[in-house]
């Protein structure tokens, strides 16, 4: 009784602050808690003991800790304490620093409270958790039809949610606004739970500044109906954009302080950001209009109750190395020019796909203009796996068929081998075709 009276306080607390975050939220968020007494908490509170007989990890006889010497050696964090445990809601100084980072990227949230990010174990994660939070069996949630499949799995196996499809674009190459509109709008006024991923996986796009607006707009006046929406911000490649009139905040910028019903949940991390996959930290943050100490507090103690059930804490190495790289002289200059590398390919491609007429005999891109990626869609009758396979037997290139289309990661593909993909790709094409 005691742990459900937690979560019973936490909610007391969500709905006198904000009853439509409460409405989202599923059955699973609604029971989550971080246990105030738990051993973390009990910890927590005798840190400055004298003698400290709490937490279970190996120390040596003068209170370092007790790292193996061929480990410590590969590293140079001071004082060895990256070795032990980070909170379940991760570094407060990383947390802090990354809320500065994102209001410093996004620079419309400036004098807009937001919660103050909870680190998880990468991104994915992050949605993974934001998916606890939000979906019960059979709850729909909203995707455009060009989705990374992974969503599959994180979004509907852990919860039997079901997605909602709309085409991504529309027949002139537009993103399609009236597509999503039409499906927000579809079930009448209620609970909403909408996923947004910018730039997108697969196609590497991100939207227009005022199609930005228009999805904002769209929100808003499904709000104004009565309904309570939660918007999961898949925030992966942020950052890179590499066209002007491009929106080049987070969509979060736009809906955290949008109405008093949508809940925006940025997820987001050092995986493409900082160009550091492997360190596999992320962070999911919470906006409303409306926001405060209280509720967004409430909400952390939610994910951090599920970090803890689920992995206990993400890595405490990774968030120690990242705070070093985060207060380093070069950090700047130096992820400006990863950014330079990316974008010079996203130009190689441009000009290798604008310069090559005859590809369109084959196939054509969807739209493009930041990410990793991009996709091409094949002419009816040529099969993309089909290609997809003699790529790797007679070119030895890798491509990924994903719905039918073939995409290209020009992010891990160096420069002047760009045009070889294309040739190629084409080739394949046109011997399937029996030309």
């Amino acid at each position: 009784m005691g742990f459900d009276l937690q979560a019973r306080e936490l909610n007391d607390v969500i709905v006198e602050n904000n009853p439509a975050v409460y409405r989202v939220l599923s059955n699973r968020g609604k029971e989550a808690y971080f246990p105030k007494n738990g051993i973390l908490a009990q910890a927590e509170s005798a840190k400055n003991c004298k003698i400290d007989a709490t937490i279970g990890i190996a120390l040596e006889e003068d209170k370092t800790t007790a790292a193996l010497p061929c480990l410590a050696k590969l590293t140079q964090l001071e004082g060895l304490t990256a070795f032990q445990y980070a909170p379940s809601s991760g570094l407060k100084e990383l947390r802090e620093i990354w809320k500065e980072m994102i209001v410093e990227k996004n620079p419309s949230l400036k004098g807009i409270p937001i919660s103050l990010p909870v680190a998880t174990s990468a991104l994915t994660h992050a949605i993974y958790v934001a998916a606890q939070m939000l979906l019960d069996t059979g709850n729909r949630i909203i995707l455009p039809d060009y989705f990374w499949e992974n969503y599959e799995l994180v979004l509907c196996h852990s919860t039997d949610a079901i997605i909602d499809k709309f085409p991504t674009f529309t027949n002139d190459g537009k993103y399609n606004i009236a597509g999503l509109k039409s499906t927000v709008n579809h079930f009448g006024a209620g609970k909403k739970i909408l996923l947004l991923n910018f730039p997108n996986n697969p196609t590497g796009y991100t939207p227009t500044i005022e199609e930005a607006e228009k999805i904002r707009d769209i929100l808003i006046e499904e709000a104004e109906r009565g309904s309570s929406i939660a918007v999961i911000i898949d925030d992966a490649y942020f950052g890179l954009v590499f066209e002007d009139g491009i929106y080049k905040e987070s969509l979060f910028s736009l809906l955290a302080n949008a109405h008093e019903n949508i809940l925006a949940i940025k997820c987001d991390g050092a995986t493409k950001e900082d160009y550091a996959w492997g360190l596999r930290t992320g962070f999911l943050t919470f906006g409303v209009k409306g926001g405060n100490k209280n509720l967004y507090n409430a909400l952390e103690q939610k994910v951090a109750g599920f970090i803890r059930e689920q992995i206990s804490s993400a890595s405490k190495m990774s968030q120690s190395l990242l705070i070093r790289a985060y207060k380093h002289p070069s950090y700047n200059a130096e992820k400006q020019v990863k950014f330079e590398l990316l974008k010079k390919r996203y130009e190689k491609v441009k000009e290798v796909l604008a310069t090559n007429q005859n590809y369109k005999e084959y196939f054509s891109a969807l739209p493009f203009n930041s990410g990793y990626f991009m996709c091409i869609k094949l002419k009816d009758g040529i099969d993309a796996e089909k290609v997809r396979e003699l790529l790797i037997e007679k070119y030895s290139i890798g491509v990924i068929q994903i719905q039918g289309l073939l995409r290209i990661a020009f992010s891990s593909t160096p420069t002047e081998e760009l045009p070889v993909v294309f040739d190629s790709i084409f080739n394949c094409c046109k011997e399937l075709s029996g030309k």
